[in-house]
Formats: structure tokens, C-alpha cells, sequence
């Protein structure tokens, strides 16, 4: 009897406070500035160096390019990464010498399929809401203030 009179008790306290749980699918979580999530490929930025892929701890990324007739250097031919073995790293976009990825706040990757969570050139291309901010500085300081 004494163990339901302060359970009770520890209800009722607890009713008057202010409630600390989120109405997650109806209301999206904020993550802050610095949180790994998705990334974003910016195929125009990308000079096919590979440094993405062999830097990458769980082998996720892969990519290709072809030489361009016209100029020095390769042009972006396909771009894909694994999510189903990626660890959001950020090693990727460090290593990234013309800011091409970057990381996004971005983390709603559910799926039924596990083939759905190969993502394209053209997916990864257009997950381009909440950007890190921070990431484009990086890049400019690494590079003398040039992007």
C-alpha cells in the first residue's frame, strides 16, 4: 500500500511540470550547427580527385569522372554513397579540397528497402536544406579566403 501512495505521489509532481518530450513526425527535431547528418554533393565543385573515397573508414563512396577534351581535369561522372554501411564521418567533406560535400542537419533516412539507401549523384545533389553554415568558412580559410 505504501508503494502505490508513492508512486502516486511521484505522479502527481510530476504532472504540474512542463513536458519534455517532442511531437517528433508533427514537429522535426533542431539539430545543432554542428550535428552529422546527410551529406550534400555539389557536382559542380567536383574535380574527381578521390580523396573522398580513400579517406572514407568504411569504404561507402564511390565515384568516376571523365577527362575533359577541352580542359586539364575530369568532370564528374557518377557519384554514390552507401548508407547503409556509412558512419556520418565527416572525414569526407575535411578532406574535400573544393567544398564539393558538406554536411547537412539532415538525418530522416528510414527506408523498407535496404537498396534505398544507395543514394545518386542527383539524390545527394538535392539534399540541400540545413547545410552546415560553419563548413563554406572551413573551406575558405583552407584555402586563403578563395572558394
Amino acid at each position: 500500500m505504501l508503494g502505490l501512495v508513492k508512486g502516486l505521489g511521484v505522479t502527481l509532481k510530476n504532472m504540474t511540470k512542463p513536458k519534455v518530450t517532442y511531437r517528433y513526425p508533427d514537429e522535426p527535431l533542431l539539430m545543432p550547427n554542428r550535428f552529422r547528418g546527410i551529406q550534400h554533393f555539389d557536382p559542380e565543385k567536383c574535380i574527381v580527385c578521390n580523396q573522398c573515397a580513400r579517406i572514407c573508414p568504411t569504404d561507402c563512396i564511390t565515384l568516376s569522372g571523365k577527362k575533359q577534351p577541352e580542359k586539364k581535369g575530369k568532370v564528374i561522372d557518377t557519384y554514390t554513397i552507401n548508407f547503409e554501411t556509412c558512419i556520418l564521418c565527416d572525414l569526407c567533406t575535411e578532406v574535400c579540397p573544393t567544398g564539393a560535400i558538406t554536411m547537412t542537419n539532415n538525418y530522416e533516412l528510414a527506408v523498407y528497402s535496404r537498396d534505398e539507401l544507395f543514394k545518386d549523384l542527383e539524390w545527394l545533389n538535392q539534399n540541400n536544406t540545413h547545410i552546415r553554415e560553419e563548413q563554406s568558412g572551413n573551406v575558405a580559410k583552407r584555402h586563403g579566403g578563395k572558394q
